[in-house]
């Protein structure tokens, strides 16, 4: 089985998929890797490091040539669609549920698609979790990139000059990015309040030293491990009940998303209107619409002194980390598909089932 390695061409996108150790972890199992030249340059790996890893280096159409199996992080666009053959496999974010286009045209060329967001939560697949790994780093990058554009310190500090008192963080969403941002937040020392619609994740923000604002969600649930979009109900008594709270904070990190959907909206215009001059938003679900009603993806916009920057959850700046663990991910997903270099197709089990989208041009998900 030969695996070709695309390099990235979103804007910005600095990861690759596999990274040399994981090629040569492949290699030594029997797979043969091509990879496409530079493709590992913005995460520091070079041509070279493939090379001794046993990989080739070629250009991209002769990956696309030669592969088989087509492995990226981001999902396949038009120009590499536009060299997909019927006998190709891929392996990518496809974000199927929010991208029919993209499921329409991967069908339509008799391809095979896994998506590697599509994994299910369950013990099993743990380590083959890419949105874990991935929105892991994006939660550390949040505080680090909220404490940049601060204009004060984090933690208590007792001077000759007199006392800083600590900032203060809110963090919405419990998740993995949002638990990430909490202990990190914890570590520089301010003073961490958390929120979450999954009551549950009430006492692991506490165990990282949260406070955690709770807010009765009777009759809201959440799907597979993830937090289902609220009601309108939930929403207005979640706004009074974080509002004390957002009007304090020096640094909001908001990391909500519903999987496949527009983002959950968390802070309206008229709250940011409320908050307190120099204040600071990270909104990490920008992507998919943003938790903040004034965020702008890749922007960053100023409302009556507080800073709103729009990011996505896609931790690009700590590049070498985030391809090293989704390569990780990548490789666990790839043996657990293969055996003997051959894919055993086993559509009965929950982890292929779940991930194989599109099977010899048929769209299996919608």
């Amino acid at each position: 089985m030969i695996i070709g390695i695309l390099k990235e061409s979103q804007n910005g996108e600095r990861r690759v998929a596999l990274s040399p150790l994981i090629t040569q972890k492949l290699v030594d199992k029997g797979f043969e890797i091509f990879v496409e030249e530079r493709a590992g340059v913005n995460s520091m790996y070079t041509d070279s490091d493939y090379k001794e890893a046993g990989a080739s280096i070629a250009s991209r159409e002769k990956v696309f040539e030669t592969a088989q199996v087509l492995v990226k992080i981001n999902p396949f666009d038009e120009e590499d669609l536009s060299l997909v053959q019927k006998r190709h496999i891929l392996m990518s974010q496809l974000y199927h549920k929010s991208s029919p286009e993209l499921i329409k045209a991967i069908s339509e060329k008799g391809a095979t698609a896994f998506s590697m967001d599509a994994m299910p939560r369950i013990s099993r697949a743990q380590d083959m979790d890419v949105l874990s790994s991935q929105n892991n780093l994006a939660g550390y990058k949040a505080v680090i990139l909220g404490a940049y554009e601060m204009t004060k310190i984090f933690p208590l500090m007792m001077t000759a000059a007199g006392t800083i008192t600590p900032s203060r963080v809110l963090i919405f969403g419990v998740g993995v990015a949002g638990l990430q941002a909490i202990a990190t937040a914890k570590r520089l020392g301010a003073v961490v309040e958390a929120t979450d619609i999954r009551t549950e994740t009430k006492e692991q923000a506490e165990s990282l030293g949260a406070k955690f604002i709770s807010v009765d969600n009777t009759g809201e649930a959440s799907e597979g491990g993830y937090a289902t979009e609220a009601s309108e109900d939930y929403k207005k008594r979640q706004k009074e009940a974080v509002n004390e709270s957002l009007f304090k904070a020096d640094l909001v990190i908001t990391t909500a998303n519903v999987p496949g959907r527009k983002a959950p909206l968390l802070i309206t215009e008229e709250q940011v209107k409320q908050m307190k001059n120099g204040a600071v938003i990270v909104d990490l679900a920008a992507a998919q619409g943003g938790n903040c009603e004034v965020s702008k993806l890749n922007e960053t916009v100023v409302v009556n002194g507080v800073k709103v920057i729009g990011t996505k959850i896609s931790p690009e700046s700590v590049s070498t980390n985030a391809s090293e663990l989704y390569a990780k991910n990548m490789y666990n997903f790839i043996t657990h598909l293969t055996e003997d270099l051959n894919f055993k197709w086993d559509l009965e089990e929950e982890i292929t089932d779940e991930t194989l989208i599109v099977q010899d041009g048929v769209q299996r998900k919608n």
